[in-house]
């Protein structure tokens, strides 16, 4: 039987390579996003692709999600995002509400919600798409990096929690990736100022090199965990140490 995977956030970026690159891979790929026209696209475009609307803030479309499903074997839990880089002193708490709400509490509904269609599998795996954010803290970042670290401890708890099960546990976390949306939704559509965060990096990563990684992960053998997978650009060496031309 043909395996399903579930991938949050899969209208642009990381998410929908993602969605592609299992698609490719031969599984019957659900790519859930808030735009469904730019699913429906997706799905025309690429054979094994569902397009399903999802918002994960909502928990009433998180449960239609679930209810539609037959099976799943792996889910992608993509959905997040930054906004905003102020100093935590000028914190706007409507922001840092908004992250920790799609990045943490999306993460959390979804899982709860399909984490018994995992184990029921035989062969469940779960990623969590989080950041070096929730690994190490970095200036102006301070919503951002509270929410990815939260998100990075849950994945380390249900690791805990899920031995035993049929179920894998694994975290990505991406350096520097240069998308068409993540820099230009922080800095609130400001094109200007998302261009100057990539300005002079050779070879920053694509959301096509981050795909290739979570495919690698999900397709190991099922007795074989990649607990943690840190993925950067060669020109980043750390939050702070970016080599620029």
């Amino acid at each position: 039987m043909t395996r399903t995977a579930v991938v949050t956030g899969a209208s642009s970026g990381i998410g929908r390579a993602t969605a592609c690159r299992l698609a490719d891979e031969g599984y019957s790929v659900v790519a859930a996003a808030r735009r469904r026209d730019r699913l429906e696209e997706l799905a025309a475009e690429v054979p094994g692709i569902r397009p399903m609307a999802l918002d994960v803030t909502s928990q009433e479309s998180v449960d239609e999600l679930a209810a539609a499903l037959d099976r799943c074997d792996v889910l992608v839990n993509n959905a997040g995002g930054a906004i905003g880089m102020e100093p935590v002193a000028r914190g706007d708490v409507a922001d840092w509400r908004r992250m920790y709400e799609v990045n943490v509490l999306g993460t959390l509904r979804v899982t709860k919600a399909l984490l018994p269609f995992l184990v029921a599998s035989g062969d469940g795996v779960l990623v969590v798409l989080t950041s070096v954010a929730g690994l190490v803290p970095y200036e102006e970042g301070g919503g951002y990096v509270a929410a990815k670290h939260a998100q990075t401890s849950m994945t380390e708890v249900l690791r805990l929690e899920l031995c035993g099960e049929p179920v894998r546990v694994v975290e990505v976390a991406p350096g520097m990736v240069h998308t068409e949306e993540f820099s230009l939704n922080r800095f609130r559509g400001d094109a200007t100022a998302a261009d100057l965060v990539y300005q002079g990096v050779p070879g920053p990563l694509t959301a096509g090199d981050v795909a290739d990684a979570v495919t690698w992960c999900v397709t190991r053998p099922a007795h074989v965990n990649i607990d943690r997978l840190v993925i950067r650009p060669r020109a980043q060496a750390a939050q702070h140490k970016i080599h620029r031309v």
